[in-house]
């Protein structure tokens, strides 16, 4: 199996890195600077698995270059779930649509949300993380007064950096200003 790896960042700013195999199945949908539909809103990136296709949104307010007031103002949105509602549903629904219209919907949707969260505290992480799954997943599937009558994401997911790279060992991310501050460090 071939070790040659492919670098990614959902955004030049962007301080999380992915190193994805070349062998994986993967590619950016919401590409910057293309005309995508108007109005949808998309996922940083689709995984394809043999089993399953896997919609991967990264939201990061722990980038060192997020002022500390957008940092928590991003933190509250997260906890008022207006983040959920307002963002992460419609990308779900958006992504799946855009692929279900692009006949890439064969396979089970999988959405797995990379939250950058080591800016803050480790009890606020757990006061956010704990019940958001259910939360996220229930507005999926219902987001007006009637729900869905098709379960379009079959399952989500809510990580963090440190789970990501335990669940999914094979595509690490790391923190470019971390990786960085200690390659200084060691210098």
């Amino acid at each position: 199996m071939s070790n040659v790896v492919k670098m990614y960042r959902a955004e030049k700013e962007a301080d999380l890195e992915f190193a994805f195999p070349e062998s994986l199945r993967w590619d950016e949908l919401d590409i910057q600077g293309i005309k995508l539909p108007v109005q949808m809103k998309f996922v940083d990136v689709v995984i394809e698995r043999e089993e399953d296709v896997l919609l991967v949104e990264i939201k990061d307010p722990s980038n060192v270059k997020c002022p500390e007031n957008e940092r928590q103002k991003y933190f509250k949105r997260l906890t008022d779930n207006s983040i959920l509602t307002q963002e992460l549903t419609p990308k779900a629904r958006d992504s799946y649509t855009f692929l279900h219209l692009m006949e890439r919907d064969s396979k089970p949707m999988k959405y797995v949300v990379l939250l950058g969260l080591e800016a803050f505290d480790p009890d606020r992480q757990k006061a956010l993380l704990t019940g958001f799954k259910d939360r996220l997943l229930a507005d999926i599937r219902c987001e007006g007064h009637l729900p869905w009558r098709r379960q379009h994401i079959a399952d989500c997911v809510v990580l963090s950096v440190d789970i990501w790279n335990k669940i999914f060992a094979d595509w690490p991310v790391t923190r470019v200003s971390a990786a960085a501050a200690s390659e200084g460090a060691a210098a």
